[in-house]
Protein backbone atom coordinates (compact mmCIF):
# COMPACT_ATOMS: atom_id res chain seq x y z
CA UNK A 1 0.00 0.00 0.00
CA UNK A 2 2.44 2.62 -1.16
CA UNK A 3 0.98 6.41 -0.06
CA UNK A 4 3.93 8.73 0.38
CA UNK A 5 3.46 12.09 1.63
CA UNK A 6 4.99 15.45 0.68
CA UNK A 7 4.91 18.12 3.50
CA UNK A 8 6.15 21.19 3.85
CA UNK A 9 9.00 21.23 6.56
CA UNK A 10 9.30 25.10 7.10
CA UNK A 11 6.76 28.14 7.31
CA UNK A 12 5.55 27.07 3.74
CA UNK A 13 6.39 28.28 -0.05
CA UNK A 14 9.56 25.36 0.08
CA UNK A 15 8.46 24.41 -3.43
CA UNK A 16 6.07 21.78 -2.91
CA UNK A 17 4.60 22.30 -6.14
CA UNK A 18 7.49 21.96 -8.52
CA UNK A 19 8.14 18.98 -6.13
CA UNK A 20 4.90 17.09 -6.47
CA UNK A 21 4.71 17.69 -9.93
CA UNK A 22 8.21 16.17 -10.51
CA UNK A 23 6.65 12.40 -8.01
CA UNK A 24 3.68 12.67 -10.28
CA UNK A 25 5.09 11.00 -12.96
CA UNK A 26 5.07 7.61 -10.90
CA UNK A 27 1.75 8.27 -9.04
CA UNK A 28 -1.96 6.79 -9.84
CA UNK A 29 -3.29 9.18 -7.36
CA UNK A 30 -2.23 12.67 -6.18
CA UNK A 31 -4.39 14.04 -2.95
CA UNK A 32 -4.42 16.98 -1.03
CA UNK A 33 -5.35 16.72 2.71
CA UNK A 34 -5.51 20.55 4.61
CA UNK A 35 -5.58 24.34 3.68
CA UNK A 36 -7.50 26.20 1.03
CA UNK A 37 -6.88 28.45 -1.26
CA UNK A 38 -4.98 30.42 1.41
CA UNK A 39 -2.43 27.76 -0.18
CA UNK A 40 -0.23 28.44 -3.36
CA UNK A 41 1.74 25.97 -5.78
CA UNK A 42 4.11 26.84 -8.96
CA UNK A 43 4.01 24.40 -11.44
CA UNK A 44 6.57 24.78 -14.46
CA UNK A 45 6.67 22.09 -16.80
CA UNK A 46 6.43 22.09 -20.90
CA UNK A 47 3.20 23.52 -20.65
CA UNK A 48 3.75 26.86 -18.94
CA UNK A 49 3.75 28.33 -15.73
CA UNK A 50 0.13 27.51 -13.40
CA UNK A 51 -0.19 28.35 -9.84
CA UNK A 52 -2.56 26.48 -8.27
CA UNK A 53 -4.74 26.66 -4.88
CA UNK A 54 -6.65 23.62 -4.61
CA UNK A 55 -6.39 21.62 -7.99
CA UNK A 56 -3.44 18.91 -6.46
CA UNK A 57 -0.23 19.60 -8.37
CA UNK A 58 0.07 16.38 -10.06
CA UNK A 59 -3.07 17.10 -12.28
CA UNK A 60 -0.61 17.66 -15.29
CA UNK A 61 0.19 14.01 -15.83
CA UNK A 62 -2.52 12.08 -17.59
CA UNK A 63 -2.65 8.84 -15.69
CA UNK A 64 -3.42 10.41 -12.34
CA UNK A 65 -6.45 11.26 -10.25
CA UNK A 66 -6.24 14.11 -8.42
CA UNK A 67 -8.11 14.28 -5.18
CA UNK A 68 -9.48 17.05 -2.58
CA UNK A 69 -9.35 15.05 1.11
CA UNK A 70 -12.17 15.89 3.47
CA UNK A 71 -9.41 17.74 5.56
CA UNK A 72 -9.28 20.77 2.94
CA UNK A 73 -11.91 23.64 3.07
CA UNK A 74 -12.63 24.78 -0.48
CA UNK A 75 -13.75 27.23 -2.14
CA UNK A 76 -16.29 27.20 -4.84
CA UNK A 77 -15.98 30.02 -6.71
CA UNK A 78 -11.91 29.56 -6.93
CA UNK A 79 -12.35 25.87 -7.59
CA UNK A 80 -14.43 26.95 -10.45
CA UNK A 81 -12.00 29.50 -11.62
CA UNK A 82 -8.87 27.45 -11.22
CA UNK A 83 -11.09 24.24 -13.53
CA UNK A 84 -11.88 26.81 -16.00
CA UNK A 85 -8.36 28.66 -16.09
CA UNK A 86 -6.72 24.68 -16.99
CA UNK A 87 -9.64 24.27 -19.43
CA UNK A 88 -8.70 26.76 -21.22
CA UNK A 89 -5.00 26.25 -21.45
CA UNK A 90 -5.74 22.52 -22.81
CA UNK A 91 -5.62 20.60 -19.38
CA UNK A 92 -8.80 18.62 -18.56
CA UNK A 93 -9.65 17.96 -15.42
CA UNK A 94 -13.01 16.38 -15.74
CA UNK A 95 -13.00 12.66 -14.80
CA UNK A 96 -9.93 12.57 -13.12
CA UNK A 97 -10.75 14.89 -10.25
CA UNK A 98 -13.00 14.33 -7.20
CA UNK A 99 -13.83 16.13 -3.74
CA UNK A 100 -14.79 14.42 -0.66
CA UNK A 101 -18.41 14.83 0.16
CA UNK A 102 -17.26 15.57 3.53
CA UNK A 103 -14.75 18.77 2.47
CA UNK A 104 -16.41 21.93 4.12
CA UNK A 105 -16.70 25.27 1.77
CA UNK A 106 -15.63 28.09 2.49
CA UNK A 107 -18.87 30.17 2.62
CA UNK A 108 -18.83 34.58 0.97
CA UNK A 109 -19.68 35.26 4.97
CA UNK A 110 -16.57 33.36 5.53
CA UNK A 111 -14.27 35.52 3.79
CA UNK A 112 -15.93 38.95 5.00
CA UNK A 113 -15.44 37.57 8.56
CA UNK A 114 -12.11 36.81 8.22
CA UNK A 115 -11.26 40.43 6.85
CA UNK A 116 -12.90 42.38 9.18
CA UNK A 117 -11.26 40.20 12.11
CA UNK A 118 -7.93 41.22 10.34
CA UNK A 119 -9.13 44.43 10.49
CA UNK A 120 -10.27 44.95 13.82
CA UNK A 121 -6.93 43.82 15.21
CA UNK A 122 -4.98 46.26 13.68
CA UNK A 123 -1.52 46.08 14.04
CA UNK A 124 -1.85 42.44 15.93
CA UNK A 125 -3.02 40.92 12.80
CA UNK A 126 -1.87 37.60 12.02
CA UNK A 127 -1.32 38.01 8.58
CA UNK A 128 -3.98 35.89 7.18
CA UNK A 129 -4.66 35.63 3.39
CA UNK A 130 -8.09 36.67 4.29
CA UNK A 131 -9.51 34.12 2.03
CA UNK A 132 -11.89 33.03 4.46
CA UNK A 133 -9.53 29.87 6.06
CA UNK A 134 -10.11 30.64 9.64
CA UNK A 135 -13.62 31.26 9.68
CA UNK A 136 -14.72 27.91 7.90
CA UNK A 137 -12.22 25.77 10.45
CA UNK A 138 -13.90 27.58 13.23
CA UNK A 139 -17.65 26.60 12.18
CA UNK A 140 -16.47 23.27 11.47
CA UNK A 141 -15.24 22.69 15.14
CA UNK A 142 -18.60 24.47 15.88
CA UNK A 143 -20.61 22.05 13.94
CA UNK A 144 -21.84 24.32 11.98
CA UNK A 145 -20.20 24.54 8.28
CA UNK A 146 -21.45 23.17 5.22
CA UNK A 147 -20.02 20.31 3.26
CA UNK A 148 -19.43 19.51 -0.08
CA UNK A 149 -22.29 16.96 0.22
CA UNK A 150 -24.79 19.56 0.63
CA UNK A 151 -24.83 21.03 -2.16
CA UNK A 152 -25.65 17.84 -3.40
CA UNK A 153 -29.23 18.50 -2.04
CA UNK A 154 -29.23 22.08 -2.02
CA UNK A 155 -33.33 22.77 -1.02
CA UNK A 156 -32.54 21.15 2.22
CA UNK A 157 -29.75 23.52 2.79
CA UNK A 158 -31.81 26.57 2.94
CA UNK A 159 -33.07 25.90 6.58
CA UNK A 160 -29.21 25.48 7.66
CA UNK A 161 -28.10 28.20 5.86
CA UNK A 162 -30.73 30.82 7.66
CA UNK A 163 -30.14 29.17 10.98
CA UNK A 164 -26.22 29.85 10.38
CA UNK A 165 -26.46 33.21 8.86
CA UNK A 166 -28.67 33.95 11.44
CA UNK A 167 -25.24 33.50 14.19
CA UNK A 168 -23.21 35.09 11.79
CA UNK A 169 -24.85 37.73 10.50
CA UNK A 170 -24.80 39.10 14.57
CA UNK A 171 -21.81 38.43 14.51
CA UNK A 172 -20.67 41.23 11.58
CA UNK A 173 -23.48 44.05 12.21
CA UNK A 174 -22.71 44.17 15.94
CA UNK A 175 -19.26 43.01 16.23
CA UNK A 176 -17.41 44.41 13.94
CA UNK A 177 -20.25 46.42 12.46
CA UNK A 178 -20.42 45.19 8.55
CA UNK A 179 -22.95 44.41 7.01
CA UNK A 180 -25.62 41.36 7.30
CA UNK A 181 -25.54 39.09 4.17
CA UNK A 182 -28.24 38.02 2.40
CA UNK A 183 -29.53 34.08 2.67
CA UNK A 184 -31.38 34.35 -0.69
CA UNK A 185 -28.44 35.83 -2.06
CA UNK A 186 -26.05 32.55 -0.59
CA UNK A 187 -28.55 30.65 -1.53
CA UNK A 188 -28.46 31.22 -5.36
CA UNK A 189 -24.85 30.94 -4.88
CA UNK A 190 -25.01 27.33 -3.80
CA UNK A 191 -27.37 26.43 -6.50
CA UNK A 192 -24.58 27.79 -9.32
CA UNK A 193 -22.31 25.63 -7.43
CA UNK A 194 -24.30 22.28 -6.63
CA UNK A 195 -25.31 21.88 -10.90
CA UNK A 196 -21.20 22.96 -11.45
CA UNK A 197 -19.58 20.94 -9.06
CA UNK A 198 -22.14 17.82 -8.10
CA UNK A 199 -19.76 15.86 -11.13
CA UNK A 200 -16.76 16.60 -9.24
CA UNK A 201 -17.95 15.17 -5.58
CA UNK A 202 -17.48 11.69 -4.32
CA UNK A 203 -16.34 9.29 -1.49
CA UNK A 204 -12.15 9.86 -2.05
CA UNK A 205 -12.08 8.12 1.08
CA UNK A 206 -13.10 5.06 -0.18
CA UNK A 207 -11.59 5.40 -3.72
CA UNK A 208 -8.09 5.78 -2.14
CA UNK A 209 -8.61 2.44 -0.02
CA UNK A 210 -9.48 0.98 -2.87
CA UNK A 211 -6.44 1.97 -5.41
CA UNK A 212 -4.13 1.48 -2.02
CA UNK A 213 -5.90 -2.42 -2.07
CA UNK A 214 -4.96 -2.91 -6.09
CA UNK A 215 -1.08 -1.49 -4.68
CA UNK A 216 -1.35 1.77 -6.64
CA UNK A 217 1.26 4.61 -5.55
CA UNK A 218 -0.70 7.37 -3.82
CA UNK A 219 1.11 10.44 -3.44
CA UNK A 220 -0.32 12.76 -0.57
CA UNK A 221 0.40 16.87 -1.18
CA UNK A 222 0.71 18.89 2.23
CA UNK A 223 -0.12 22.79 1.94
CA UNK A 224 2.08 25.38 4.16
CA UNK A 225 3.98 23.84 6.35
CA UNK A 226 4.76 22.01 9.81
CA UNK A 227 5.90 25.10 11.43
CA UNK A 228 2.59 26.45 10.37
CA UNK A 229 0.47 23.83 12.04
CA UNK A 230 -1.94 24.69 14.18
CA UNK A 231 -0.83 22.39 17.28
CA UNK A 232 2.87 22.17 16.85
CA UNK A 233 4.24 25.69 14.52
CA UNK A 234 4.68 28.80 16.35
CA UNK A 235 0.80 29.71 17.72
CA UNK A 236 -1.12 31.64 17.44
CA UNK A 237 1.12 32.79 13.87
CA UNK A 238 0.10 29.79 12.49
CA UNK A 239 -2.92 28.12 9.85
CA UNK A 240 -5.85 26.89 10.84
CA UNK A 241 -5.49 23.16 10.08
CA UNK A 242 -2.61 20.25 10.56
CA UNK A 243 -0.06 19.79 7.61
CA UNK A 244 1.63 17.61 9.75
CA UNK A 245 2.20 13.94 8.96
CA UNK A 246 -1.29 13.11 11.23
CA UNK A 247 -3.05 16.01 9.32
CA UNK A 248 -2.42 13.85 6.24
CA UNK A 249 -4.09 10.50 7.83
CA UNK A 250 -7.11 12.49 9.26
CA UNK A 251 -7.44 14.87 6.64
CA UNK A 252 -7.88 11.92 4.06
CA UNK A 253 -9.50 9.03 6.27
CA UNK A 254 -6.43 6.84 5.97
CA UNK A 255 -4.39 5.02 8.95
CA UNK A 256 -0.63 5.37 9.24
CA UNK A 257 0.06 1.87 8.65
CA UNK A 258 -0.85 2.63 4.71
CA UNK A 259 1.60 5.22 4.87
CA UNK A 260 5.22 4.35 3.14
CA UNK A 261 7.25 7.24 3.13
CA UNK A 262 6.74 10.78 4.76
CA UNK A 263 8.79 13.07 2.74
CA UNK A 264 9.94 16.58 3.86
CA UNK A 265 10.64 19.77 2.06
CA UNK A 266 12.90 22.14 2.69
CA UNK A 267 14.48 25.03 1.42
CA UNK A 268 18.09 25.94 1.34
CA UNK A 269 17.48 28.50 3.50
CA UNK A 270 13.81 30.30 5.21
CA UNK A 271 11.09 32.25 4.48
CA UNK A 272 7.83 33.10 6.07
CA UNK A 273 4.81 34.67 5.09
CA UNK A 274 2.99 37.19 7.68
CA UNK A 275 4.01 37.76 11.36
CA UNK A 276 5.07 35.59 13.86
CA UNK A 277 8.42 34.84 15.51
CA UNK A 278 11.03 33.99 12.65
CA UNK A 279 15.06 33.77 14.65
CA UNK A 280 16.89 33.86 11.81
CA UNK A 281 15.14 36.89 9.53
CA UNK A 282 17.60 38.73 7.84
CA UNK A 283 16.78 42.13 7.36
CA UNK A 284 19.53 43.84 5.46
CA UNK A 285 21.22 43.80 2.37
CA UNK A 286 21.78 39.76 2.18
CA UNK A 287 18.33 39.56 2.92
CA UNK A 288 16.84 42.05 0.30
CA UNK A 289 19.72 39.87 -1.93
CA UNK A 290 18.26 36.91 -1.32
CA UNK A 291 14.51 38.02 -1.83
CA UNK A 292 15.26 39.37 -5.29
CA UNK A 293 17.17 36.48 -6.63
CA UNK A 294 14.75 33.93 -5.11
CA UNK A 295 11.45 36.13 -6.53
CA UNK A 296 10.25 36.05 -2.55
CA UNK A 297 6.42 36.84 -2.94
CA UNK A 298 3.73 35.08 -2.05
CA UNK A 299 2.11 33.27 -4.89
CA UNK A 300 -1.60 33.47 -3.36
CA UNK A 301 -0.93 36.76 -2.05
CA UNK A 302 1.63 38.55 -4.19
CA UNK A 303 3.39 39.56 -0.32
CA UNK A 304 7.30 40.03 -0.06
CA UNK A 305 8.49 37.16 2.21
CA UNK A 306 10.61 37.50 5.09
CA UNK A 307 13.72 35.74 4.11
CA UNK A 308 16.46 34.20 6.63
CA UNK A 309 19.24 31.49 7.17
CA UNK A 310 18.51 27.93 7.37
CA UNK A 311 17.03 27.47 11.13
CA UNK A 312 18.14 24.21 11.57
CA UNK A 313 17.06 23.91 15.03
CA UNK A 314 13.10 24.45 13.62
CA UNK A 315 13.89 21.82 11.13
CA UNK A 316 15.19 18.80 13.47
CA UNK A 317 11.74 19.93 15.56
CA UNK A 318 9.86 19.06 12.08
CA UNK A 319 11.68 16.15 11.66
CA UNK A 320 10.64 14.76 15.20
CA UNK A 321 7.04 15.58 14.20
CA UNK A 322 6.74 14.30 11.16
CA UNK A 323 9.50 11.51 10.76
CA UNK A 324 10.98 12.09 7.57
CA UNK A 325 11.94 9.28 5.69
CA UNK A 326 13.29 11.71 2.97
CA UNK A 327 14.05 15.15 2.37
CA UNK A 328 14.31 17.54 -0.68
CA UNK A 329 16.23 20.23 -0.76
CA UNK A 330 14.64 23.69 -2.39
CA UNK A 331 16.06 26.66 -4.24
CA UNK A 332 19.99 25.55 -3.87
CA UNK A 333 20.69 27.44 -6.85
CA UNK A 334 19.47 30.71 -4.66
CA UNK A 335 22.60 30.81 -2.35
CA UNK A 336 25.24 30.33 -5.34
CA UNK A 337 28.21 32.94 -4.53
CA UNK A 338 27.21 33.71 -0.64
CA UNK A 339 30.64 33.55 1.52
CA UNK A 340 29.82 33.21 4.15
CA UNK A 341 26.64 30.94 4.55
CA UNK A 342 25.29 30.56 8.05
CA UNK A 343 23.41 27.84 9.08
CA UNK A 344 21.38 28.12 12.38
CA UNK A 345 22.32 25.63 15.20
CA UNK A 346 21.11 26.78 18.04
CA UNK A 347 19.37 29.83 20.13
CA UNK A 348 20.29 31.79 22.89
CA UNK A 349 17.09 32.43 25.16
CA UNK A 350 17.63 35.04 28.15
CA UNK A 351 21.22 33.78 28.71
CA UNK A 352 20.63 30.24 28.24
CA UNK A 353 21.62 28.35 24.88
CA UNK A 354 19.16 25.85 24.01
CA UNK A 355 18.85 23.73 21.32
CA UNK A 356 14.97 23.19 20.65
CA UNK A 357 12.08 25.32 19.83
CA UNK A 358 10.09 27.19 22.82
CA UNK A 359 6.54 25.83 22.76
CA UNK A 360 5.88 29.48 23.41
CA UNK A 361 5.51 32.44 20.88
CA UNK A 362 6.69 35.58 23.04
CA UNK A 363 9.77 32.69 24.35
CA UNK A 364 10.63 32.18 20.70
CA UNK A 365 10.40 35.84 20.00
CA UNK A 366 12.83 36.49 22.27
CA UNK A 367 15.70 33.75 20.93
CA UNK A 368 18.88 35.33 19.44
CA UNK A 369 20.27 32.65 16.90
CA UNK A 370 23.28 31.46 17.22
CA UNK A 371 25.27 30.57 13.62
CA UNK A 372 27.76 28.37 11.90
CA UNK A 373 29.40 29.42 9.40
CA UNK A 374 29.70 27.64 6.20
CA UNK A 375 32.23 28.86 3.57
CA UNK A 376 30.07 28.71 0.64
CA UNK A 377 30.67 27.99 -2.83
CA UNK A 378 31.53 30.08 -6.44
CA UNK A 379 30.41 27.53 -8.94
CA UNK A 380 26.63 27.46 -10.20
CA UNK A 381 24.25 24.81 -8.71
CA UNK A 382 21.69 26.12 -11.14
CA UNK A 383 20.12 23.10 -13.60
CA UNK A 384 22.76 20.94 -12.37
CA UNK A 385 21.08 17.59 -12.50
CA UNK A 386 24.00 15.09 -10.94
CA UNK A 387 24.95 15.60 -7.44
CA UNK A 388 28.94 14.97 -8.56
CA UNK A 389 28.67 17.78 -10.75
CA UNK A 390 27.83 20.16 -7.46
CA UNK A 391 30.63 22.98 -6.44
CA UNK A 392 32.24 20.88 -3.37
CA UNK A 393 31.51 23.61 -1.19
CA UNK A 394 27.65 23.29 -2.46
CA UNK A 395 28.10 19.28 -1.33
CA UNK A 396 29.27 20.24 1.91
CA UNK A 397 26.63 22.53 2.69
CA UNK A 398 24.25 19.81 1.60
CA UNK A 399 26.27 17.12 3.74
CA UNK A 400 25.94 19.26 7.19
CA UNK A 401 21.74 20.17 6.75
CA UNK A 402 21.45 16.45 5.74
CA UNK A 403 23.65 15.77 9.53
CA UNK A 404 21.49 18.16 11.48
CA UNK A 405 18.31 17.69 9.98
CA UNK A 406 18.76 14.03 10.62
CA UNK A 407 17.12 12.96 7.87
CA UNK A 408 18.64 11.87 4.28
CA UNK A 409 18.73 14.25 1.69
CA UNK A 410 17.49 12.08 -1.52
CA UNK A 411 16.09 15.16 -3.63
CA UNK A 412 17.92 18.10 -4.50
CA UNK A 413 16.15 20.62 -6.94
CA UNK A 414 18.51 23.29 -9.12
CA UNK A 415 15.75 25.64 -10.68
CA UNK A 416 12.21 26.13 -10.84
CA UNK A 417 11.43 23.14 -13.48
CA UNK A 418 10.86 19.20 -13.55
CA UNK A 419 14.38 18.46 -14.91
CA UNK A 420 16.33 20.78 -13.08
CA UNK A 421 16.31 18.21 -10.30
CA UNK A 422 18.97 15.61 -8.64
CA UNK A 423 17.60 12.79 -7.85
CA UNK A 424 20.26 11.72 -4.96
CA UNK A 425 18.36 8.18 -4.06
CA UNK A 426 14.39 7.30 -5.69
CA UNK A 427 12.07 8.39 -3.02
CA UNK A 428 8.93 6.85 -4.20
Amino acid sequence: MPAHVVLGAQWGDEGKGKIVDFLSERADVVARFSGGNNAGHTVINEQGKFSLHLIPSGIFWPQTLSVIGNGVVVDPDTLLSEVNGLDERGVDVHGRLLISERAHLIMPYHILLDKLSETAKGDKAIGTTGRGIGPAYSDKAARTGLRAADLLDVESLLPRLERVLDHTNAIITKVYGGNAISVEEVHEKCKIWSERLTPFIGRVERLIHERLAKNENVLIEGAQGALLDLDHGTYPFVTSSNPTVGGACVGLGIHPRQLSGVIGVFKAYCSRVGSGPFPTELKDETGNKIRDLAQEFGTTTGRARRVGWFDAVSAKYSAQVNGYTSVVLTRLDVLDGFHPIKICTGYELDGEIIKDVPGGAAALERCTPIYEDMPGWDGKTASVTQYKDLPKGAQAYVQRLQELIGSPIDIISTGPRRHETITVRPVI
